[in-house]
């Protein structure tokens, strides 16, 4: 198939080969704790029957799929002729354990160990700053020690919490994210695992297939919870990028909301315009996974509701089961909005250089 964009893929799931990995990046009695008993993270415990990750992404080396930066390269990168991939790690269940300075400890250590073993290997690669949601001040220092880095392209965190990310308890991560000029991503993952709320916003499903199905759930609680505390207008400059939670339901919840500020802007004297204002102005989607109905036309239609030109990043979410190549999805967009969902929306939202020229 003829490329007719260049690619940035905003969603790269680099992972650990072991927790071992972390030992030189970890003070006591951190070290030894992980040495001896690993990180511990609490898992949302549904089984998946097909599993995580691609079947084909395991290393020729051994090890599990992601864990090896040159394989990733020759597998993701070059194939694709990709100018940049944004990783996003594998460890987000830190923010839902029980211990804020054991989360904080190893999501600075990861931080360190990324830039070592994956930022320094190739320039393509781009960083995120892993920070745990516990305690926003730790969060809030780690994002001050690492953002100057040139590498580190945005803060991420898990989108599963204890209560709504819009609350101001959260704000001192905000506040350090756009004193750096960094994007804030929330990723799935972590739903329903130790401290988070349920996975669904009426109690624990019985099959990964509800679990997996529901996570725009969290996506749509915690955007109106960012946009109705204000976030946005406290922070003017921030930019929040919503990853792998869907796409398909943001009409509708703009639509519900923007209908309720009318009647209830009172409660929410702070707001100075719509809600979807402000949604469109801040706030950015990945592709992956995106829906995919029987009548494509209706999910053109959708595309047109959101402004999905200006809005969407492309995503693979390499090396997951539900990859998606760049080249056979949204084939019925024009090539200008397929350079920018693609590309350029990225690209000016991370603030990338560009590589070369047009990938013919």
């Amino acid at each position: 198939m003829k490329r007719n964009s260049k690619v940035i893929d905003c969603d790269v799931h680099n992972a650990l080969s072991s927790h071992m990995d972390l030992l030189p990046y970890l003070e006591e009695p951190w070290r030894s704790r992980v040495a001896g008993s690993g990180l511990g993270l609490l898992y949302s415990g549904y089984y998946s029957p097909i599993g995580v990750g691609r079947k084909d992404a395991s290393p020729p080396g051994g090890g599990a799929p992601g864990t090896d930066p040159d394989f990733v390269i020759q597998q993701l990168i070059d194939p694709y002729k990709m100018e940049y991939a944004i990783l996003t790690s594998n460890l987000f269940q830190l923010s839902v354990g029980h211990e804020p300075d054991f989360a904080a400890a190893a999501c600075s250590a990861y931080n360190d160990y990324l830039i070592d073993t994956w930022l320094r290997r190739d320039s393509r690669f781009r960083g995120s700053i892993l920070v745990a949601t516990q305690d926003p001040l730790l969060a809030a220092r780690e994002i001050d020690r690492v953002g100057p880095h040139p590498g580190m392209v945005q803060v991420i965190m898990s989108s599963a919490t204890r209560m709504p990310l819009g609350q101001r308890f959260y704000h001192p991560i905000y506040e350090a994210a756009a004193r750096h000029n960094l994007p804030v991503a929330l990723h799935p993952g972590a739903e329903g695992a130790g401290q988070a709320n349920p996975p669904t916003a009426v109690g624990y499903p019985s099959w990964y297939i509800e679990w997996h199905t529901c996570l725009s759930q969290t996506f749509m609680a915690q955007l109106v919870s960012l946009v109705c505390e204000g976030v946005f207008e406290k922070f003017p400059t921030l930019r929040f990028v919503l990853v792998e939670g869907g796409v398909a339901w943001l009409p509708h919840l703009m639509w519900r909301l923007d209908k309720n500020y009318m009647a209830l802007r009172a409660q929410v004297p702070w707001l100075k315009r719509l809600p979807s204002e402000y949604i469109r102005d801040h706030v950015f989607l990945t592709t992956q996974p995106i829906e995919e109905p029987n009548q494509p036309k209706h999910l053109r239609s959708i595309f047109e509701m959101i402004d999905a030109e200006h809005i969407l990043l492309y995503s693979s979410d390499y090396p997951h089961w539900d990859f998606d190549s760049p080249d056979p999805i949204l084939g019925w967009l024009s090539p200008e909005a397929r350079h920018r969902i693609f590309y350029e929306n990225a690209r000016q939202l991370y603030n990338l250089p560009v590589r070369g020229e047009e990938w013919p």
